[in-house]
């Protein structure tokens, strides 16, 4: 199969919803599957890595064999095998991590689970054929992964770190941005989501109304996060904007749109240069807002649910949180009498 014939195409049906076809039919009907059980970015992010698995084995899916499926499992573990490196190609999907320890960009373990066993919650359907048929396979029933992914605790940034993000940032919008990642625990996508109508100013809340895995929830937030929206919409927002996003372009061609996240990543990617920081991003961000809310006390449920987690497994990672600051910094943080059950109730030093 040549791999040209492998490539992402995503394009709108007749009622806007998202449709991503990669080349192969038997491929493409397992896209259209997940299109009605999953969220348009999981199938996104599915149909790359189907590219990247079908680019490497470079075999169309009924002649692919489980030693083909050893064999790019073994590839993605050790880092070995120059073409899977390149595979990802002007698509980015395997480009878009590199390992702490410098390895190469290739796509990621979670990449690999979702092309063999299938999103959790979409019945466990095999992406690759023959890959159930695997002498010795465990079946993903049992919970028990194809591929051991090391589980690293989350990286955060000191209150001078934050305070100097927060200072090389330069407009109202882009603290507005910030302060709800690392002041209500926001993920890049919800925070791009917001629209004028889930502002709850008099409560301090935000509502996330298209969260990970279709999951709503009130989020309580800084007013320091309020205060820099109002600026932004007094002095920064394009008069006439078609749309009714928090945070939109302020200037150029796509002047009053909605701001992308690759708009988001830019502006964050600048900030930091400023800043003179090697790390900081969109869910560094998130992860000091959780680790501060637990360093203060608050308990794992509260921060579960800030967090907006489907599984509290996904939370007890920030019980180990005392670990994960610089060596010699000791935890930053202005604790109230009573025990905190919101971020309004703690007040992260940086900010």
């Amino acid at each position: 199969m040549d791999a040209a014939d492998v490539c992402v195409v995503s394009s709108r049906d007749g009622r806007g919803g998202l449709v991503v076809r990669v080349g192969i039919p038997l491929a493409d009907v397992y896209l259209e599957f997940l299109g009605g059980r999953c969220r348009p970015n999981t199938v996104l992010a599915a149909a790359y890595d189907l590219k990247v698995f079908f680019t490497v084995v470079a075999r169309p899916p009924d002649q692919v064999r489980p030693a083909d499926v050893l064999a790019f499992i073994t590839a993605q573990r050790t880092g070995r095998g120059g073409s899977c490196a390149a595979a990802g190609g002007a698509g980015g999907r395997a480009r878009r991590r590199v390992g702490r320890d410098g390895a190469p960009p290739l796509v990621d373990r979670v990449g690999v689970l979702r092309v063999l066993a299938g999103p959790r919650g979409c019945g466990g359907q095999s992406g690759a054929a023959g890959a159930a048929d695997a002498p010795g396979a465990v079946s993903s029933r049992q919970g028990v992964p194809l591929v051991r992914a090391v589980r690293r605790l989350p990286r955060i940034l000191s209150p001078a770190q934050v305070d100097a993000l927060m200072a090389a940032l330069r407009t109202h919008r882009d603290r507005a941005m910030v302060a709800a990642m690392v002041l209500g625990g926001l993920r890049r996508c919800e925070v791009l989501g917001l629209r004028l109508e889930d502002l709850r100013v008099a409560e301090r809340r935000v509502f996330i109304a298209e969260g990970k895995g279709g999951r709503q929830r009130l989020v309580p937030v800084s007013g320091r996060f309020f205060a820099a929206v109002a600026a932004c919409l007094d002095a920064e927002r394009p008069p006439g904007a078609g749309t009714d996003r928090v945070f939109v372009v302020l200037k150029g061609p796509r002047r009053g749109q909605p701001l992308s996240a690759r708009g988001m990543e830019e502006i964050l990617t600048a900030a930091r240069r400023r800043a003179g920081l090697d790390h900081a991003t969109c869910h560094e961000l998130r992860h000091t807002c959780l680790t501060r809310l637990r360093e203060a006390g608050m308990a794992l449920e509260a921060v579960q649910a800030q967090a907006g987690h489907a599984s509290i497994e996904s939370t007890r990672i920030y019980l180990n949180s005392r670990v994960l600051h610089q060596p010699g910094e000791k935890p930053q943080v202005t604790r109230s009498r009573r025990r905190p059950n919101s971020v309004s109730d703690l007040r992260i030093a940086a900010v």
